[in-house]
């Protein structure tokens, strides 16, 4: 078995960002309650990436917590883009909450700018790791986040679509990291930005063809709600508020035995306060996430062996490791 990396990157932002009237007047609660989160983390030796917003790195007291953690040397702050809050935007952006593949150009390479300068002036040390708000990347993001320095991408997720919205299809997308390409957002190419897809797969083992046939069903909630309450195929994501703990420990178990090189846990920084996002709305369904969240962890780092690293320091042992790839 080769060695397994755990990543767990963090989608810092707002409280309850799902919400228009939130996303409209913003509140910071869950990011002041940061500090207990990493010290669930510090105890199975987990470095966090916080990737924080354009609001939340502008927030006075967002940004004090942020370089205290950041100066405990266990984490990294990376760069999470949304669209429709980072400027230049307008109140319609806000109204709209497009997906970033939605913006032009050169809007949005004028955002990614403005969002690595309010970073670095945050937290002292400019972002070197990248995640698009709603998965909202695009192939055509590739250069401008290379301009801007970027090392490090994590928006794809294997057999994700939501072209039936106007968003993103990553359906062929492969598990492993890979360099991306200037044209194609699930396919290898020459890029120095590396692709380090959220782990996500379903629950048995398919032909591809079916698969994708299943990622891009019709009517697609209800397709795929009807097949999993069936009980014949449904997605795992290393994702605590999406998946069952026997859910996680199982996508991660076979992603270790078939070699695969990451493990990619991904959740929003206001899913760990109550109320802050519509999934965690009562103390006790707060306490069975971070009870999944803290078994999870102490399975993958103790049963699997799995190696803590921030996205960047997974990317330096990536690059190591295969001297030839780039």
């Amino acid at each position: 078995m080769s060695l397994l990396n755990l990543l767990v990157g963090i989608d810092t932002e707002g409280d309850n960002q799902w919400d228009a009237a939130a996303r409209a007047n913003q509140t910071f609660d869950n990011i002041y309650a940061l500090p207990r989160l990493h010290a669930l983390f510090a105890r199975h030796g987990v470095r966090p990436t916080y990737v924080i917003t354009h609001p939340v790195a502008t927030d006075r007291r967002s940004a004090e917590v942020l370089r205290g953690l950041l100066a405990g040397g266990d984490c990294e702050i990376g760069a999470h883009h949304h669209a429709w809050e980072t400027p230049p935007c307008s109140p319609d952006d806000v109204r709209r909450h497009p997906y970033a593949s939605m913006l032009p150009s050169a809007q949005f390479d004028a955002q990614v700018e403005a969002l690595t300068g309010a970073i670095a002036s945050a937290v002292g040390a400019r972002p070197v790791s990248y995640r698009s708000g709603r998965f909202g990347f695009s192939a055509q993001h590739v250069s401008a986040l290379e301009r801007h320095g970027y090392l490090v991408e994590s928006s794809i997720a294997p057999l994700f679509n939501e072209a039936h919205k106007g968003g993103p299809e990553f359906v062929e997308a492969p598990l492993r990291p890979y360099f991306l390409s200037y044209d194609n957002a699930t396919r290898p190419g020459t890029s120095r930005l590396l692709e380090v897809p959220v782990s996500a797969a379903l629950n048995r083992r398919l032909p591809r063809t079916l698969q994708y046939l299943y990622a891009r069903a019709p009517r697609p909630y209800t397709t795929k709600r009807m097949l999993r309450a069936l009980r014949i195929v449904r997605m795992r994501w290393l994702r605590p508020s999406y998946s069952s703990l026997a859910d996680m420990v199982g996508l991660a178990r076979d992603l270790a035995r078939a070699g695969e090189p990451v493990l990619n846990l991904l959740f929003h920084s206001s899913e760990a306060i109550v109320g802050g996002s519509p999934y965690n709305r009562t103390q006790g369904e707060l306490d069975a996430f971070c009870e999944r969240l803290d078994m999870f962890l102490a399975y993958a780092t103790r049963d699997l062996g799995a190696k803590p690293a921030t996205f960047a320091e997974f990317r330096d042992t990536h690059v190591r490791a295969r001297p030839g790839e780039r």
